[in-house]
């Protein structure tokens, strides 16, 4: 059992934590949940996280089929709704967020973090503040990284970037993130970065989210010359 990190009732040792308030997202699903289930004994929690990846796994086919059969146009359709529902997520957990006097802008994106992490990924985070302008946490233990591979994880870049948006929007303050190795790529944790961007600096989740995208359609477009020359 890994012991280390947090889960979404944790404690940090921040003392601006504690005065932290966050909101859970689809929380009437969430209480209908507590009450309906989960005191249950014949419950097995174990089957939530079998449905979260079946409703995962649904979602990367749809992105692959999506591609193969509409390309760019596809592939654009598919990233921003996931960027709108990762904006709406962030929307419910942080409309009425409420930061104890004094908490610092780094502390605020790091503690928002914490709380995706935990709650929307059901993660295991070990979050570290290092300056002012940067923060960095590892995922010790992630729902998706016995059924994932590395490309797969481009479906948390786009709802990633809807809850940057939001949080951008939300806190006022210009912060980027960027990840330095993940688990499905055969590392330990899952490191990410985030820090305060300089004036002309380009956003980096953004500017590798549209890397991924040109290769997966660099791929497809080479599928669809085979098939042409197959068929002559």
């Amino acid at each position: 059992m890994i012991m280390e990190g947090i889960l979404s009732k944790g404690e940090r040792k921040e003392k601006n934590w504690n005065g932290t308030r966050f909101e859970l997202p689809y929380e009437q699903a969430g209480e209908r949940f507590r009450e309906a289930v989960m005191g249950r004994p014949d419950f097995d929690p174990s089957t939530l996280l079998i449905w979260g990846t079946y409703m995962a796994k649904s979602v990367l086919q749809i992105m692959e089929d999506v591609k193969e059969n509409f390309g760019p146009e596809g592939q654009k359709v598919v990233s921003e709704a996931m960027i709108k529902v990762g904006y709406d997520a962030a929307r419910q957990m942080f409309e009425r967020a409420e930061f104890p006097k004094g908490t610092t802008d780094i502390e605020k994106v790091s503690f928002s973090a914490t709380w995706v992490n935990t709650v929307i990924w059901s993660s295991i985070e070990r979050p570290r503040i290092l300056n002012s302008d940067e923060t960095v946490f590892d995922i010790l233990w992630c729902p998706h990284q016995d059924t994932y591979k590395p490309l797969d994880c481009r479906v948390q870049r786009y709802l990633v970037e809807g809850v940057l948006k939001y949080l951008r929007e939300r806190i006022g303050s210009n912060f980027d993130l960027e990840f330095k190795w993940i688990i499905p790529a055969g590392a330990e944790t899952c490191r990410f970065r985030i820090w305060k961007k300089k004036e002309g600096e380009v956003g980096q989740w953004e500017k590798y989210s549209g890397i991924l995208a040109q290769r997966a359609l660099k791929r497809w477009k080479a599928k669809k010359q085979e098939k042409v020359r197959e068929e002559k």
